[in-house]
């Protein structure tokens, strides 16, 4: 087991009990998704986490698989979708590298919080791109740390060796969506809830887009 999956599988209970930390940015980026949604969408989450998103995505497209590489994490997620009584959606422990879905097969593609903890950010945008149908959409979520903590990539390679961090990749806001624009995408909507400060510490929140396939 490799430190990351060994840190998200330590931590998936207490991740899971943890309080969202910012509930306006993240009732608003559901209700951004939700405009794209349709009844007869089949829908990807990679790097579901323990399902919350997925679960309230549910009512609105025909089906979700979600995945994650933490079997604690997944574990979690399929307890949540029993006892919400979600049917459409498909828990399964898996990473974005091994899944097998043919191209142009998908209309949502959802990467919440989970591209900067990727060390092969392009090749899953890439395979994304492939994965999709004409038209269909990339919606992500992701901390761009390069923005304003370029120090952590000095701490990383410790915290990561001692099982403190999980991998986590600096790139900023910019070079997300060269990568997206690279890979053939075109930005269709790009938000960013306001920087703020807690207790005296700075906290960037995450940059949120929605990519269409050309």
């Amino acid at each position: 087991m490799n430190n990351s999956v060994k840190f998200w599988d330590e931590t998936a209970e207490r991740y899971s009990k943890q309080p969202i930390a910012d509930e306006a940015a993240y009732q608003k980026k559901l209700q951004v998704t939700r405009k794209y949604l349709k009844p007869d969408m089949e829908v990807l989450e990679f790097g579901c986490g323990t399902g919350a998103t997925a679960i309230a995505h549910a009512p609105y497209v025909k089906h979700i698989q979600a995945i994650d590489f933490s079997s604690k994490m997944i574990e979690i997620a399929r307890s949540k979708a029993i006892a919400n009584k979600i049917a459409n959606v498909t828990f399964e422990q898996l990473t974005i590298d091994k899944l097998c879905i043919g191209d142009r097969t998908l209309d949502v593609v959802l990467g919440l919080n989970i591209l900067h903890l990727l060390e092969n950010k392009e090749e899953v945008i890439a395979k994304v791109y492939k994965m999709l149908k004409p038209g269909g959409l990339f919606v992500t979520s992701t901390v761009c740390l390069g923005d304003t903590m370029k120090w952590i990539k000095i701490v990383r390679p410790i915290g990561k060796f001692l099982g403190l961090m999980p991998t986590v990749v600096v790139f900023t806001t910019k070079e997300l969506l060269d990568s997206l624009t690279d890979a053939g995408f075109t930005i269709d909507y790009h938000w960013q809830p306001s920087k703020s400060i807690s207790k005296g510490v700075f906290k960037l929140k995450g940059v949120f887009i929605v990519a269409k396939k050309s």
